[in-house]
């Protein structure tokens, strides 16, 4: 059985920190390309941040960059989120996915909220 387990959300001031984890079992993590979303009120599910399988290449949206850092631990079956200068307009529910090989793998996300 495939899951996707994410944590580390919760409520921080602007300009805080919050690590997201993504704890994957049930397929071959190492093989997959790995992916965060999010998702606020009202608003278009936004690709956050991308890993390559090896780890070896990260893509990011423009709204996050040099604030967000994606890495993954293969030997944990585990993708991370590093989140720092968090700001209000971060909030939202953050799921991470995975997809390859035909599969299309979702968590059931974790509520970041970033407010004073």
């Amino acid at each position: 059985q495939v899951q996707l387990v994410e944590s580390g959300g919760g409520l921080v001031q602007p300009g805080g920190s919050l690590r997201l984890s993504c704890a994957a079992s049930g397929f071959i993590f190492s093989r997959y390309f790995m992916r965060w979303y999010r998702q606020a009120p009202g608003k278009e599910r936004e690709l956050v941040a991308t890993i390559s399988n090896d780890g070896g290449y990260t893509n990011y949206a423009d709204s996050v960059k040099a604030r967000f850092t994606i890495s993954r631990d293969n030997s944990k079956n585990t993708v991370y989120l590093q989140m720092n200068s968090l700001k209000l307009e971060d909030t939202a529910v953050y799921h991470c996915h995975a997809r390859g090989f035909g599969d299309d793998y979702w968590g059931q996300g974790t509520q970041v909220t970033v407010s004073s």
